[in-house]
């Protein structure tokens, strides 16, 4: 089966499986685990921070930096359909008492800065006081403008605010932009990056800050359920990918791009946007009957009018081909 549902149904490599067989192992609840100390040391410093937590996913690292900067009764200014608002069970308002305030995003994943800081309201008993800007790159596959993302930065600032970048897929932007990903990371007060969408690992995200900030951090993750022992197992699997997957990326992208162009010849398709390994089409057919036909082909992708096609690790230009041909026999 070619699955393109997500970048998270990636699977080990057998290197990586190695990798995490012959890891250095201890109870991290303790500090004592030598291999996720090692990861968490590589990635602040890949990230340009002091310190790293490693968390079980990209939900519980943003929820840990939500609950480090906020207090109960707090706002936190963030997208409509950011994936801290609206993909993650409400954990910030659920457990931490955190206000969202929703707003829109424009097509490209970036706000109207004017209107979104209008949203900030008076120093008045009345109103939740905002606390907190986050930001999500990449958005929906689009890496965030650097001088866009240096003048949010800037007016947030301005207004006392304090920043969180969800970087779920930071790697790629990084990839895609050609730089590194501290460059991406700078000027926030805490950053978010998952290894198991694109570098392909089974399990786990980091969250990166302050020394102060992390061990923060540390507190609510333990109240999480996350604080778990012998993790080195899967931070050896983070280490590899960061040797060996990061590069790669770039594969990714050229598929994803070779998809979009040959899905711009198939009627009635309609392709809508391709950044990084990220295609978004339209189904003008029904997607129900559509998704059972590639599926019976031997091609998962979500049934949904407007979807999305994502490559990653387990995905090669082969397949590609493939997939083009499968998507021109389901639909005729």
């Amino acid at each position: 089966m070619i699955d393109l549902r997500s970048d998270t149904v990636s699977k080990p490599t057998y290197a990586m499986r190695a990798a995490m067989a012959g890891a250095s192992v201890g109870d991290d609840v303790f500090g004592d685990d030598p291999t996720v100390n090692e990861l968490q040391s590589r990635v602040a410093d890949l990230l340009g921070f002091e310190a790293a937590l490693f968390a079980t996913s990209g939900t519980q690292a943003n929820l840990c930096a939500l609950l480090s900067h906020c207090q109960r009764g707090d706002e936190y200014l963030v997208g409509q359909s950011a994936h801290t608002f609206r993909y993650e069970a409400g954990g910030a308002a659920v457990l931490g008492g955190i206000v969202p305030q929703p707003v829109e995003l424009r097509p490209d994943g970036t706000f109207d800065l004017d209107l979104l800081f209008s949203y900030i309201k008076p120093n008045d008993p009345h109103f939740a006081q905002a606390r907190l800007l986050a930001l999500e790159n990449t958005k929906d596959g689009r890496p965030l403008p650097a001088d866009y993302v240096a003048e949010a930065q800037r007016r947030a600032r301005d207004r006392g605010l304090r920043l969180h970048l969800d970087g779920a897929r930071l790697w790629n932007a990084a990839v895609a932009d050609n730089v590194e990903p501290a460059e991406l990371a700078a000027g926030f007060d805490s950053v978010s990056v998952c290894l198991s969408k694109g570098l392909g690992t089974p399990a786990g995200s980091l969250l990166v800050g302050s020394d102060d900030f992390i061990r923060e951090a540390r507190r609510w993750r333990k109240m999480l359920g996350g604080g778990m022992r012998q993790t080195g197992i899967l931070a050896a699997a983070g280490l590899h990918a960061l040797e060996y997957h990061r590069a790669r990326l770039a594969d990714d992208h050229a598929n994803a791009a070779r998809l979009a162009q040959g899905l711009s010849t198939i009627a009635p398709l309609e392709v809508l946007d391709q950044a990084t390994n990220m295609v978004f089409l339209r189904l003008n057919t029904d997607p129900v009957a559509f998704g059972r036909a590639m599926h019976d082909a031997g091609v998962a992708v979500l049934s949904n009018p407007v979807t999305r096609l994502v490559t990653h690790l387990g995905v090669d230009a082969d397949d590609i081909e493939q997939v083009l041909e499968v998507v021109a026999g389901a639909l005729s």
